[in-house]
């Protein structure tokens, strides 16, 4: 390989350039990178945004205007580990902001249609820890609520 890691491609319908701004105005360590445009060979409009490069919380990113063809399903979802409430509201919020959908477990679909899970990193702690009755009252709090509630998750992981 030529680079370290990975890019990942997003395939969006038009929205490319807004949703690569949308993501680097939420995550730290963001940045817009290169914005190429189609040419007069098409297939989109000459002049009208083809890809956008950004980074978002330091993970490299193109964001592809293809067209109509294909969507975003929850079969790739990102995962963004909280240390707190706080950031799992924040981000809660922020991807729900102008049109997104709650989901189950802590799964939220942004505007665009890009699946989020927006989880605690205590959580992971709780329903792999050896004491398998706590794991499983954690993970039935889990799968009862929308956004996750860290507080609620230790109440009944300790069982009170």
């Amino acid at each position: 390989m030529s680079t370290d890691g990975f890019t990942t491609c997003l395939w969006f319908d038009g929205q490319a350039e807004e949703a690569a701004h949308h993501y680097v105005s939420i995550f730290k360590n963001s940045r817009i990178g290169d914005v190429t445009r189609y040419t007069e060979a098409g297939p989109g409009p000459a002049g009208t945004v083809l890809t956008v490069e950004f980074t978002a919380n330091g993970q490299k990113f193109v964001a592809l205007n293809g067209g109509p063809e294909f969507t975003f399903s929850e079969a790739i979802s990102f995962q963004i580990d909280c240390a707190d409430q706080a950031e799992i509201d924040f981000y809660w919020d922020r991807l729900l902001d102008g049109g997104g959908e709650p989901g189950p477990c802590g799964w939220l679909k942004d505007k665009y249609g890009v699946s989020w899970q927006v989880v605690p990193t205590a959580l992971m702690e709780m329903i792999t820890g050896g004491d398998q009755e706590k794991a499983a009252r954690a993970m039935k709090a889990m799968l009862a609520m929308g956004k996750l509630d860290l507080a609620a998750l230790r109440s009944a992981y300790d069982g009170s």
